[in-house]
Order: structure tokens, then sequence, then C-alpha cells
């Protein structure tokens, strides 16, 4: 369980900080209640999820504006077929799969 990534994501906002990696490390400096260790460990399947999805976002995003894109306007010219174009967009998608939901 990554305790930063957690709290970064699910207490933006909050102030603390962490000596180490470890819940012991965790001080508390909002004024709000300080989370449980459970309560944090219940987050974490969601956290890595997100933090996954975000990844195949990026990942995506790269790759579509290295490849698919130019295809496009070429597409758009005349110079290739609708089809390479979506085959190419496709192949970026098979490429980088969406993680299975929490």
């Amino acid at each position: 369980m990554d305790i930063a990534t957690i709290l970064s994501s699910k207490y933006a906002g909050a102030e603390w900080t962490l000596d180490g990696d470890d819940y012991s490390g965790l001080t508390w400096l909002s004024d709000t209640d300080k989370p449980t260790k459970k309560a944090l460990e219940g987050l974490w399947p969601e956290v890595q999820h997100e933090t996954a999805y975000v990844r195949v976002e990026q990942a995506r995003q790269a790759e579509y504006q290295a490849t698919t894109d130019p295809m496009f306007f070429e597409f758009q010219r005349g110079d290739v077929t609708e089809q390479a174009w979506l085959d190419a967009v496709q192949a970026v998608k098979d490429a980088n799969p969406y993680p299975e939901a929490v």
C-alpha cells in the first residue's frame, strides 16, 4: 500500500507528513480527522485502479499523437484509407488496454 499516493488522491488539500512508508509515520496536520489505517487500506485497490487507468490514458495519448493523428490528416487528404486510420486507432487501444474495474 502506498500511503502517500492514497492521501494525494483521496485527501487532496489535506495537510500531512509521512516519515517512511508506514502508517505509524503519518502525521496529520489538517483540521479534519486523520484517516485510519483500515480506511486507507480500503481505498488502496481503487487508487491502484485509478493510477493504472491514468497511465493507460497517457500511453494512448502519446501513441495517438505519434501515429494516428498524422494518419487522420493523411486520410483527410486521401493518402490513406479511413479503414487504415481506424485500424491504427484500434491497434493503439489493443496495445494499451484499460485495467479491469475493481
